[in-house]
């Protein structure tokens, strides 16, 4: 029999631009977050192992190049990546549902830029851009609706970071899953 484990899952939404709190840049910190224009499948998936392999980040790992690139190609998406001195500190992904919602598909730092500051400024950034993604896709409808889920296995600031920054409990849920262990950005990086 296999363990498991209690996970909350919090489903967090922002319903106008208004509900938008954004937080300064670090400062004394040679940081730019860009857009990454041709994000491929070997950086989002980079991005996602860093970011999230202290935190279980397990639903995409086991997706083929194909995958990646299918999902990469849909109008809307947007990869807006953090560095700090040149290189990768964090990133917000951005994905569209068609209905004037837009979710924030991934958010979060690689593990040596946590806790310096950057985290709130970097998600402010992506909201700032979430809510005028039409304005960049002109075939999607206007932005009404920017959502984030965050769970009880992710970074003990995520929730925090995600109230702070304006969003809204719309939903909770708890469950039991099979306990996996901690990916780390490469297998056995955490042994």
């Amino acid at each position: 029999m296999s363990e498991t484990i209690t996970v909350t899952t919090w489903y967090l939404e922002q319903t106008s631009r208004t509900d938008l709190v954004e937080a300064p840049a670090p400062e004394n910190t040679p940081l730019q977050i860009l857009l990454a224009e041709e994000t491929g499948p070997e950086f989002a998936r980079f991005l996602y192992t860093a970011v999230g392999g202290p935190w279980t980040w397990t639903d995409r790992l086991p997706w083929s190049h194909r995958q990646w690139q299918e999902w990469l190609d849909r109008d809307g998406v947007e990869t807006w990546v953090a560095y700090v001195a040149g290189t990768p500190a964090g990133y917000v992904q951005l994905e569209p549902r068609g209905d004037g919602r837009v979710e924030v598909a991934y958010f979060g730092l690689l593990p040596q830029f946590i806790g310096r500051g950057l985290g709130r400024h970097l998600l402010g950034v992506g909201l700032t851009r979430a809510w005028d993604l039409a304005d960049r896709h002109p075939a999607l409808p206007p932005t009404t609706t920017v959502t984030v889920n965050t769970c009880s296995l992710d970074g003990p600031a995520a929730l925090r970071t995600y109230r702070a920054a304006g969003f809204r409990t719309a939903t909770t849920e708890t469950t039991d899953k099979p306990a996996v262990p901690t990916p780390g950005p490469w297998p056995g990086a955490h042994t």
